[in-house]
């Protein structure tokens, strides 16, 4: 395979119908999370979100070997007690809270390794789906690190605490299947259906309402943080948030006359 050439884009962005695709293209290194994939992840993700021509992100990987086979291994070599601590070093950590945060509701649509650093991208994302084929683990014990984009605290709320410590301290992938198993993908499907199913899920929140989408993610997320009480609160600000949008007016209206909801204006 050849290598990717100097200066060129280690992030592509298409846009079709409204659904962004982010790739991530670096096949020669099985798209490995350099600090230029994540900087320029960061940027096109921004501008995805300040744009206004998306309504939902998909995220994947060039080519059918890698989503991203986790941190750039050079990088990780370099790596110092004072960089870390530096703001610079943040970025890691940046990434995936963008992702999370987002208006945009995202895909990870995971083929082939998805590793380390790919896996903690995936993590963030609103869902994750994945071909048969992929392989899915945080190996970074087996470097004498630990996870550090954020896959020790998010994988436990996915998978709980069990699963996630057999991941976190063995360091050994597991396959798609049992990936679905135990939480960690929504979905597995062969590997040419992966764009098409990804695809399908961002088709599917087009025809919910913009607001009401983002807060029913946003209480969900929040609910691994707060108590029963502080939830429940958080839930009711949500739930009036999506009345003041209008977008209940038109759910139960569409509901009555027996129809399909309109939620946004024809673009």
């Amino acid at each position: 395979m050849a290598e990717q050439r100097e200066g060129a884009p280690r992030v592509v962005v298409s846009i079709e119908e409204r659904i962004a695709v982010v790739r991530l293209c670096d096949p020669a290194r099985r798209n490995a999370m350099s600090l230029v994939m994540r900087e320029q992840c960061v940027l096109a993700l921004r501008s995805l979100e300040e744009g206004g021509q998306a309504d939902a992100v998909i995220v994947t990987g060039d080519g059918d070997k890698a989503f991203s086979a986790g941190a750039d291994i050079n990088e990780v070599a370099e790596r110092t007690v004072e960089g870390e601590l530096s703001t610079r070093a943040q970025l890691r950590r940046e990434l995936p809270r963008l992702i999370e945060s987002m208006r945009l509701p995202t895909v990870a649509a995971i083929n082939g390794y998805c590793l380390g650093a790919g896996l903690e991208l995936a993590l963030a994302c609103t869902l994750r789906i994945a071909a048969d084929n992929a392989l899915l683990g945080l190996p970074e014990i087996n470097l004498g690190v630990i996870p550090g984009s954020g896959g020790t605290q998010r994988l436990g709320r996915l998978v709980g605490m069990g699963r996630a410590m057999e991941l976190v301290t063995l360091g050994e992938p597991i396959g798609a299947e049992e990936a679905w198993r135990i939480g960690l993908v929504n979905r597995v499907c062969p590997a040419g259906e992966l764009m098409a199913a990804a695809t399908e899920i961002c088709r599917k929140w087009q025809s919910k309402g913009a607001v009401s989408l983002m807060a029913a993610r946003d209480a969900v997320l929040r609910s691994a943080d707060l108590d029963l009480a502080a939830g429940l609160d958080y839930e009711n600000k949500l739930f009036a948030l999506a009345i003041a949008s209008g977008e209940r007016d038109e759910g139960v209206k569409a509901f009555r006359e027996k129809r399909k909801p309109k939620f946004r204006p024809p673009k």
